[in-house]
């Protein structure tokens, strides 16, 4: 390896090429090998040779791309973007695969943050400042300049929203991260940069916004509870407030605990909204 380069990962897995100079290529098929990732470059090797692939050159991660059933077949991996062309990657254990790679990626880059920018619900006066980029095993931390430590768990994200917006004088794109603080605060947190950065952050943040997405049929009773809480409301309130007897109200509660919608902080019913509780509130309160 060159000087200043180090190994971050190196696995067996299977890597296939599906996209060249923008064209689908037919026929395709995974290639059995070795995955190798280090701080510069990602390294495919199979008895055909071996293909080097420049962090500096990759674009974008994307979604699957099931061009045919053998692709399809395989259940994790990575789409890698270089230019025009379109890279598999699905090592053995993907998911560990992928935070390495986020993080050679991402990990002591200097992005913008904006923190609280919403606090309950309520928009804060606050100004950008720099901070600097980790992936975590569980999410993502910033080290703001102001001395702020933000957390920002992968399971623990609620929605996000984007667009392009005016910051420090210059059009940028802006992710705006609703997470939790302290366990129970609801906050959003504004984060921009490099198109480049911000495009791989949003890849790896929407990761957990899809863990919070649930298609639940809730009932009017449970929509009334559940934005209830969302709204700052006691748990032990809730009874009062909506106007509904305790032991239907602790039914509606196990039944969204069930639903990993809330979970329980203690036996005698104390509950707090997850991510998937705040993203279906979230999305009532927007259709209203």
């Amino acid at each position: 390896m060159s000087e200043g380069e180090s190994k971050l990962a190196d696995a067996q897995g299977k890597f296939a090429r599906v996209v060249k100079d923008g064209r689908k290529l037919n026929d395709i098929e995974w290639q059995s090998g070795r995955i190798i990732l280090s701080n510069k470059r990602l390294v495919l090797v199979s008895n055909d040779g071996k293909r080097t692939i420049a962090l500096s050159k990759i674009d974008g991660l994307k979604g699957r791309v099931d061009v045919n059933q053998a692709i399809a077949r395989v259940s994790g991996y990575v789409s890698l973007q270089v230019g025009k062309d379109v890279t598999l990657v699905a090592p053995n254990d993907t998911e560990t695969f992928k935070n390495k790679l986020y993080g050679a990626l991402l990990n002591q880059e200097v992005i913008l943050a904006k923190h609280p920018a919403v606090e309950g619900g309520v928009v804060q006066d606050t100004k950008w400042k720099k901070g600097r980029l980790k992936v975590a095993e569980e999410g993502v931390e910033l080290a703001v300049s102001d001395g702020q430590f933000v957390e920002i768990p992968l399971d623990d994200i609620g929605g996000i929203d984007e667009g392009t917006r005016t910051v420090m004088g210059n059009e940028r794109l802006v992710l705006e991260v609703e997470h939790t603080e302290d366990g129970d605060t609801s906050v959003q947190t504004h984060i921009s940069g490099t198109r480049r950065h911000t495009v791989f952050l949003r890849s790896l943040l929407r990761e957990g916004e899809q863990r919070a997405e649930v298609n639940a049929d809730l009932s009017e009773r449970e929509h009334e509870v559940l934005m209830a809480l969302y709204s700052g409301v006691s748990p032990f309130e809730i009874p009062s407030f909506v106007d509904m007897d305790v032991d239907r109200v602790e039914e509606v509660y196990e039944r969204l605990i069930e639903l990993d919608i809330l979970e329980e902080v203690r036996t005698r019913k104390e509950v707090r909204l997850k991510a998937r509780g705040r993203h279906i509130a979230g999305d009532v309160m927007d259709d209203r």
